[in-house]
């Protein structure tokens, strides 16, 4: 199962080279980002809410959005993570190259591996058109739109997501490329041939990802993303005087700099941070709590104007799910498959059963978690119904676990498992389950 956006914000780490980077560039973006961990405290600083009954209901709302294929948090989300991790293989290429030009004895490194510069370059535009993409996702925007992006960039961005952005420009810009670096950047993807960047491997790494349908379209929105957005990177550097040296001043706290290293050091970095898949996961975090916060909020609305109702029958008939000569389906875990039987007798949660069909010397005692009803007037053209139980075969464990459908989309299923919370449910195809 891949990991819930629980997980995701739970695990982000309080404190290692990405987080003293992102704290250490503050000075570019004041007060925008603070490393927010933890999934339940993200929901408590971003909308303010203290009920814990209500975080509940925010945090498992939350784990149903992401989990929704027509929504674009898990695409958002692999996107980021995408990108880091083919940036974190091409910085050791420019890590090379630059150990070439410095020690003439390994010189034969540089004709082995890219130019920096042209790595460099190539890695932050393919940045920008990730970003793009993900922009476009987590706010319902149908297909990539540079300008769409650039105008929020511009006006609208703030906490982890305008943080990225500018750490884009410190790390990935200025620091490795000089002051200049937007005109080297645009010497780069003007002239160098489209072959440079359809071979680079962080471009094949998100080449799926990319609108167009040849290469030349796909290199063509590249370079429009990277054109939209100049004017935006040019106004930030006016605007807070960014130079190499006063990143590395600022980097000096925890990293021993020489300014003759500074392209080591932007190489060191890209290879030691995660920090597009760090302020993304918040990102996405933030998107998704919000948007919980606010269904969860209409929901309470509408049940307190919802007159009160005697909800006896409803527990009572809850009570009386499995009683004696019910006929209900039993899991067989040797043949992987439901029989119909009844029920005979029953002690506390087991079940004595007398299978349909087979003799006597077939009943045995089974558990609650290995039996089920089912109402086939309501199901899908599959069998399955919301509300039903269902096993779901996990790959990894190698075993079946029992769920209950809690949402049908075609032929996917959304499953919450018996006894584990919401942060593991998720979405399974229908020859998943059974």
């Amino acid at each position: 199962m891949d990991k819930s956006i629980i997980q995701l914000v739970d695990e982000l780490p309080t404190d290692n080279i990405t987080v003293k980077v992102l704290k250490a560039l503050d000075y570019v973006a004041p007060g925008e980002w603070s490393n927010l961990t933890g999934f339940d405290n993200n929901i408590r600083s971003i909308t303010g809410e203290t009920d814990a009954k209500v975080i509940q209901k925010i945090r498992d709302r939350a784990v149903t959005l992401y989990q929704d294929p027509q929504l674009g948090y898990q695409f958002a989300i692999k996107l980021y993570q995408t990108i880091d991790k083919a940036d974190t293989a091409m910085a050791a290429a420019a890590l090379a190259n630059k150990v070439s030009e410095k020690i003439g004895f390994l010189s034969f490194l540089g004709n082995i591996t890219p130019k920096a510069d042209v790595t460099q370059s190539i890695d932050l535009v393919l940045k920008i058109a990730v970003e793009i993409i993900a922009f476009c996702k987590l706010n319902g925007i149908p297909q990539p739109n540079p300008q769409e992006f650039a105008n929020s960039l511009a006006n609208n961005y703030q906490n982890a997501s305008l943080m990225r952005m500018a750490a884009l420009v410190c790390l990935d810009g200025i620091l490795p490329l000089g002051p200049d670096f937007l005109s080297k950047i645009q010497g780069v993807i003007s002239g160098t041939d489209t072959n440079a960047i359809t071979q680079n491997p962080v471009f094949l790494a998100v080449n799926n990802f990319l609108p167009g349908s040849n290469p030349s379209d796909k290199v063509g929105f590249i370079s429009q993303g990277f054109n939209s957005v100049q004017g935006w990177m040019n106004n930030l550097v006016s605007k807070t005087g960014i130079t190499p040296q006063s990143i590395s001043s600022h980097l000096g706290n925890f990293i021993q700099i020489a300014d003759d290293n500074l392209d080591f050091v932007a190489a060191f970095l890209d290879q030691t941070t995660n920090y597009y898949e760090h302020t993304g996961i918040q990102t996405v975090a933030r998107s998704l709590i919000l948007q919980a916060y606010t269904l969860v909020k209409e929901e309470i609305q509408q049940e307190s104007q919802k007159p009160i109702q005697d909800v006896s029958s409803a527990v009572k008939s809850d009570k009386n799910q499995y009683e004696l000569s019910k006929t209900v389906e039993v899991w067989d875990s040797e043949d992987e498959d439901w029989y119909q039987g009844t029920i005979e007798k029953i002690q506390d949660d087991q079940f004595f059963i007398h299978y349909l069909g087979y003799g006597s010397s077939y009943d045995e005692w089974v558990g609650e978690d290995d039996i089920r009803t089912r109402d086939l007037r309501s199901a899908d053209e599959n069998g399955y119904a919301v509300g039903q139980k269902v096993k779901c075969w996990d790959d990894e464990q190698e075993a079946w676990y029992s769920a209950t459908i809690e949402q049908i989309q075609g032929q996917q299923y959304y499953l919450h498992y018996v006894g584990y919370d919401s942060s593991y449910d998720e979405w399974v195809d229908n020859d998943e389950i059974s």
